[in-house]
């Protein structure tokens, strides 16, 4: 049986894609508020705001390509059984290769009923406008999770990681909850590799290798392939 392999990927591993980030001092942050763009009570109160923030979102994300980090992890399901985990909403580790993806706050290029959750379509890179219905006549939204609201994939994450033979985790800080709790229901004696260039939260048992995540990724992958 092949070793199983669950990687937890942030803002980091993207933004050496060209992505804009959130968090880092030129970040999305610096230029909205999340109060104005990531948050129901805006989308309620401006909803044009809100749309056109993603839809410029979406027009990057289809002018960016998958970097070696994504690239490496897809290569690595030829001998492990792979699981990503992803608080990023973009597409990029699919567009990799990556065939089990768990997107925790969403994903770029659908969009869903904002009357009824459960309907939900894909979008690719188009923009969705005012006036864009669902078949029940309500306006479609971005399918992200926003500030405020529930995370509805974490329950299955949650149940994933205990299972892993390694924990992998890339770009990202994990000061984001629920996300950042994951790390503590890995099984007691798995290892557990952090890859991130920057100062990171994380277990006191886990190795943290302080490089890029398009130089430690395929490094780590290279060196657990070979066994």
């Amino acid at each position: 049986m092949k070793e199983h392999v669950v990687v937890l990927t942030g803002a980091g591993i993207s933004a050496e894609s060209g992505l804009s980030t959130f968090r880092d001092a030129d970040g999305l942050w610096e230029r909205y508020a999340i109060e104005d763009v990531a948050t129901p009570e805006a989308f309620a109160r401006n909803p044009e705001l809100v749309l056109d923030f993603y839809n410029q979102r979406r027009r990057q994300l289809k002018d960016v390509e998958p970097n070696a980090a994504h690239r490496a992890l897809a290569q690595l399901e030829r001998t492990h059984r792979v699981t990503i985990i992803t608080q990023n909403v973009d597409d990029l580790h699919e567009r990799a290769g990556s065939t089990n993806v768990i997107h925790l706050h969403g994903e770029l290029t659908r969009v869903r009923s904002s009357g009824h959750p459960h309907l939900v379509y894909e979008r690719g890179y188009e923009d969705i406008y005012l006036g864009d219905m669902c078949e029940l006549g309500t306006q479609l939204r971005p399918h992200i999770v926003w500030f405020g609201e529930a995370v509805p994939m974490i329950e299955q994450a949650a149940e994933i990681v205990p299972l892993a033979d390694h924990l992998l985790v890339v770009g990202t800080s994990l000061q984001v909850y629920p996300a950042a709790g994951l790390v503590e229901l890995v099984d007691v004696g798995v290892p557990v590799t952090v890859i991130d260039p920057g100062e990171v939260q994380t277990l006191s048992h886990a190795r943290v290798i302080r490089e890029s995540a398009g130089t430690g990724v395929p490094r780590w992958v290279e060196a657990l392939i070979a066994g």
